[in-house]
């Protein structure tokens, strides 16, 4: 039987969508989250409402979990701007204290969700790989750089293996309405509730959008394809393409036949121009490559969110 796979922050979007993928899988899934999850999760789904760093459930979890997903981050960019400490408390800390029990148990590997869209800042060349200079322009991105530096310097401590996943603009069904959070679920939702769109700055910024499933299916190719590494490898994982932010506006409106009424602010500091990410290492080393192109997954996910209540 497979050992099972321990989700740190496992009834967010991601949570949520990978948990049954893995389940589908064969595998046995733990989730362990600070809220409970209003889905059933299937039986083969256990889960564990509490602290992130609860270290007496980790330290009952982790003995027979051999992969370990930590998927919880609390902030964006805008959310946690001019607010360092934010990115410390909600982030950054609980992190840490997770590592701090991980290290006690050389038999498990961790897969680290980081970012994509705003570690590089504005890259020199486009689309960027994992070897381009990190040049956060945000808290939020410096938090995520702040936590590959620990776990690279955990893997150099103590011999163990880390994935450290940088996943472009998530989307798709499921995805909870936040503000702050999510530009397709965000601007699908003024949508058909008839609210304004805020843009910052001309909205020719360009983004890199991916597919929630096609992100879930890289997760379960890279835990098919096993990791004996004793070092940290890190993979884009985007589509490979971007769009900006007015362009982005004129696909919902073709897929909705909506109409967005834009109301452009001031651009921001910690807004990256252009991100566009190459994704051609994890196609070497797993075979993996997105499946749904833009339209394709707004139109799939305007369905789902036609079908929610108001």
């Amino acid at each position: 039987m497979e050992s099972p796979i321990l989700l740190i922050g496992g009834t967010g979007f991601v949570g949520q969508a990978l948990a049954p993928r893995l389940t589908a899988a064969g595998h046995r899934v733990h989730l362990v989250a600070r809220r409970p999850v209003p889905v059933q999760l299937g039986g083969r789904a256990i889960l564990h409402t509490s602290p992130l760093d609860n270290a007496k459930l980790l330290h009952t979890l982790l003995p027979e979990c051999r992969t370990v997903f930590y998927l919880a981050s609390d902030s964006t960019p805008g959310t946690s701007a001019s607010e360092p400490m934010w990115e410390s408390e909600l982030n950054l800390g609980p992190a840490l204290r997770f590592l701090d029990v991980l290290q006690k148990y050389d038999h498990v590997h961790l897969f680290f969700v980081s970012s994509g869209g705003t570690v590089y800042g504005n890259p020199r060349t486009l689309p960027v790989d994992e070897d381009h200079p990190l040049s956060p322009l945000s808290y939020h991105g410096a938090g995520k750089i702040a936590m590959e530096a620990f776990l690279q310097a955990y893997c150099r401590q103590f011999g163990r293996g880390v994935t450290v996943l940088r996943p472009s603009n998530f989307y798709g069904p499921g995805q909870p309405y936040r503000k702050g959070f999510g530009i397709v679920r965000g601007m699908l939702e003024h949508l058909r509730r008839d609210r304004p769109v805020e843009i910052w700055g001309d909205g020719e910024n360009i983004r890199d959008f991916i597919y929630l499933e096609d992100f879930v299916d890289a997760c379960v190719c890279l835990v098919e394809k096993g990791q004996a590494a004793k070092t940290i490898d890190v993979f884009n994982v985007g589509y490979g393409s971007g769009v900006s932010i007015n362009r982005l506006c004129d696909l919902v409106e073709s897929v909705t036949g909506g109409r967005i009424r834009k109301e452009y602010r001031a651009g921001r500091s910690i807004d990256v121009r252009s991100v566009v990410l190459d994704y051609s290492k994890l196609n070497r080393h797993a075979g993996w490559k997105p499946a749904t192109d833009l339209e394709t997954g707004l139109a799939r996910t305007w369905e789902w969110l036609k079908k929610q209540p108001l």
